[in-house]
């Protein structure tokens, strides 16, 4: 299907970005690396008669981190600069695994980590771990700011906290603790250029005992909205890991998990790998958070 006609706008600063956006209102559109709006302006799902790229507004394409910051990626960095930074690398090591394994090289060298979040697609690969890594991300408009947990942000299919004349400026992840590890799997039918059919992220944090004093477990693609696990995290707070621990909370997982029947997977399939991706994401995370295993990036 042939594109509809649009004005295309390249702001280069926050401020013109948000004015333009004002201005249109609904007719317009943002696009980060277009890898999602494209397609469905081909499609005919959405006829945008003004499309704002945030490509090139200074500032939003960066990647930093600090000890007592954390990590703060940009609204138009792209998921292959967050797969490759060392920093991301050395301590978020699920987000570089999903990032570095998404989609294909093509998608990643385009795509954005901001992009993937705002399309709240329930299989978006990099929403899981940001989510056990209790991300926010902070939206901002013409009056001011706003930080919102990325638990939060998730409303529904397709939909998020986001309003109209809002640009997602940037995602903030706290900086881990000593003694910790986390891991990302997901399964997809053909490989990983398919989209995931079952994905499972997971973050624990151990004391100098060995007993695991936090722990975080996130879903996607089997739930509405990429989710959090509390019933699993709870099972592990507290508590010396032992295979019939982990066993029990990969269990929990899938309780948290409402999948369905689609042309990737069944609703029984999801639920069978929701447990068993839970239970090998919990092993590495633990090797991890004890020395014993190098990251998977």
């Amino acid at each position: 299907m042939a594109m509809p006609h649009f004005e295309h706008h390249q702001p280069t600063s926050l401020e013109e970005a948000l004015d333009i956006l004002t201005r249109h209102g609904a007719e317009a559109k943002l696009m980060g690396g277009g890898t999602d709006l494209v397609m469905k302006m081909r499609a005919g799902a959405l006829e945008p008669r003004h499309v704002v790229s945030l490509g090139r507004v200074a500032g939003l394409n960066r990647i930093s981190y600090r000890d007592d910051d954390g990590l703060v990626i940009g609204g138009s960095t792209r998921i292959s600069e967050v797969a490759a930074h060392p920093e991301v690398r050395r301590h978020y090591p699920a987000l570089a695994h999903a990032c570095s394994v998404m989609a294909t090289p093509q998608i990643r060298n385009m795509g954005t980590v901001a992009g993937n979040l705002a399309n709240a697609a329930p299989s978006a690969d990099t929403a899981a771990p940001l989510l056990a890594y209790r991300a926010s991300v902070v939206l901002v408009e013409r009056g001011g700011r706003r930080q919102v947990k990325l638990t939060d942000f998730f409303k529904g299919p397709g939909l998020t906290d986001l309003e109209p004349g809002e640009i997602l400026e940037a995602i903030r992840v706290p900086a881990p603790p000593n003694r910790c590890g986390s891991a990302y799997q997901r399964l997809s039918e053909r490989s990983q250029v398919d989209i995931a059919a079952v994905g499972v992220a997971g973050f624990v944090a151990l004391d100098l005992a060995g007993a695991i004093i936090g722990a975080r477990l996130a879903l996607s693609a089997v739930a509405p909205t990429p989710v959090r696990c509390p019933e699993a995290e709870a099972l592990l707070e507290g508590q010396l890991p032992t295979p019939e621990l982990l066993r029990r909370a990969s269990v929990a997982c899938v309780r948290a998990s409402r999948p369905i029947d689609d042309l990737r997977a069944s609703a029984n399939y999801r639920r069978s790998m929701v447990q068993v991706l839970s239970l090998r994401v919990l092993e590495q995370c633990l090797a991890l958070a004890k020395g014993e295993s190098t990251p998977r990036v």
